[in-house]
This record gives C-alpha cells, structure tokens and sequence, in this order.
C-alpha cells in the first residue's frame, strides 16, 4: 500500500500473543504491506545492556540462510526500545502437533518430518553454521506438512576464528554426554545427536 515500506513498525499489526521467552514476546500478526500473515517476535532492549546477542546472531545468521525448511527472516525493525524481527506465520510447532496426536505419529508422517529436518540440517551444516538448539519448540509445522527449523539464537557459525565453543548449549534433554560433561570442542554431530534423541523419544 501507499505509504507503507519495510523496516517500519507501522507497516505491520499485532492480532495475539503466541508466547513469551526469556527476552523476547511472540506475536501472531498481519502486514500492512501485503496482507500476509506474519510472526512478530519482539526483543525488548535494556538500556543498560543493548540489544542480546541472540538477537543479532539469529538475525545475521537468518539473512543468509534461504531454504525451504528454513523459516524466512521477512523483516528487521529496529527502535530505541526493541527489536523486531518479522518471520514468516507457520501455524504450529512439533511440540503442540505432538501433543494433538497422543497416540503417536503415523509412520509415513516420521519419515516425512524427518526427511525434512535433515534437509534443512545439511544445508547449514553445509554453510559450516550449527543449530545448537534442535527440539520440538523449534521445529515449526505448517498446515501442509511442512518442517521449518526456528530459533537460530544459539546458531553459531564455524567459519568464525574461535578458539572453543561454549558448553551451555541445546536444551538438556537433546544434549550430548560430551558437552554435558563441559567439552567445547565439537561440531556437526552435535545437532545429529539431537536429531537422533529426538526420533528416538518424541515421534511415537
């Protein structure tokens, strides 16, 4: 519409609150722009302490990773307050498709998800980047059956000069015997080992 331009927080409206992390509120939304239905996810800033480095990672990270089973990066709106970064609205996660179907899933539906997730997993492990954080919460599922890694706040690239890595990584469930016990020396199988905790414990 006239008027109406990306990178401004007026060109979009908030319509409810999906959820609320450790700095950030997710809301499900609509662009003004072109009507299209979109994830709003609202970093607030601490004077003290700018803006978290989650929020920048993810969002550099995202700018570059264009893939089907990627969720898109649409928009960054940045303002003396917040931080917002607009994705593209899927309808649920793993978690809740999960929890809608307690007699566990069908098998051709496992194999579909997961022939996703590692399509997605090769591509950025591929780009040398680790997920970091692969669970149900971050595995998004649209109406179409299709799987959308999210939440890439914990993403780290390799081709960045480090000396190690941090060992507070992936939620606990999902994280190797060798980081738990403080290794940070690792690398792509750090996210293979989630993938395969994940199918052994949350598709059935």
């Amino acid at each position: 519409k006239p008027g109406l331009e990306f990178g401004a927080a007026h060109s979009y409206v908030s319509l409810e609150k999906l959820g609320e992390g450790a700095y950030a509120s997710v809301y499900k939304g609509v662009s003004r722009i072109n009507g299209q239905l979109v994830a709003l996810k609202e970093i607030h800033i601490k004077t003290e302490e700018g803006v978290p480095f989650t929020a920048i990672r993810e969002a550099s990270l995202l700018k570059g990773l264009k893939h089907a089973n990627i969720v898109v990066l649409h928009d960054i709106i940045h303002t003396g307050e917040s931080l917002m970064l607009v994705f593209e609205y899927v309808q649920t996660d793993l978690a809740q498709y999960l929890s809608q179907h307690p007699g566990g899933l069908h098998s051709h539906n496992v194999r579909l998800f997961m022939f996703q997730l590692l399509r997605a997993l090769c591509f950025i492990h591929s780009r040398r980047i680790l997920h970091r954080d692969l669970k149900p919460h971050n595995l998004l599922i649209s109406y179409l059956g299709e799987l959308k890694m999210a939440d890439f706040g914990l993403a780290r690239s390799k081709s960045v000069p480090c000396q190690t890595f941090s060992s507070d990584v992936v939620t606990l469930w999902y994280r190797p015997p060798d980081i738990l016990l403080g290794s940070t020396d690792y690398s792509t199988a750090l996210d293979i080992w989630s993938v395969q905790f994940l199918n052994k414990v949350s598709w059935f």
